[in-house]
């Protein structure tokens, strides 16, 4: 890894006004580590394409892989990922198994990340 010469400080006064705040504010080293997993079940683009599907309508395993080209193992795979970390939910209707984001968080964060990568 190289480090740039205007990254590091060439002084070595502290500020320990600024250290003390955002030491106030920092979370616990617990949830600053779920929120990294959190992010690494973004990191999967087949995830991240059923996180959109689902951002726009509640969708059954068959609908996805349709919508996808890909098959049902691939996908309840993903969804058995995305479950686990608390991104999507499902209900049984009959022997049909549907599925949708958890929350409206997981929407505005998906809008709000493609926001992000879409600025100009």
């Amino acid at each position: 890894m190289n480090i740039n010469k205007s990254d590091v400080c060439d002084i070595t006064i502290l500020h320990e006004e600024v250290i003390e705040k955002v030491s106030r504010n920092m979370p616990k080293d617990s949830y600053l580590a779920d929120l990294a997993d959190f992010y690494k079940v973004f990191g999967d683009y087949t995830r991240t394409r059923i996180l959109f599907a689902l951002s726009n309508a509640e969708m059954c395993v068959c609908d996805i892989a349709v919508l996808l080209d890909m098959s049902q193992s691939a996908i309840s795979h993903q969804l058995r990922v995305l479950k686990s970390s608390r991104l999507v939910k499902n209900r049984r209707d009959g022997k049909a198994v549907y599925y949708s984001l958890d929350d409206e968080h997981i929407k505005r964060i998906l809008e709000m990340g493609l926001e992000h990568v879409m600025e100009e």
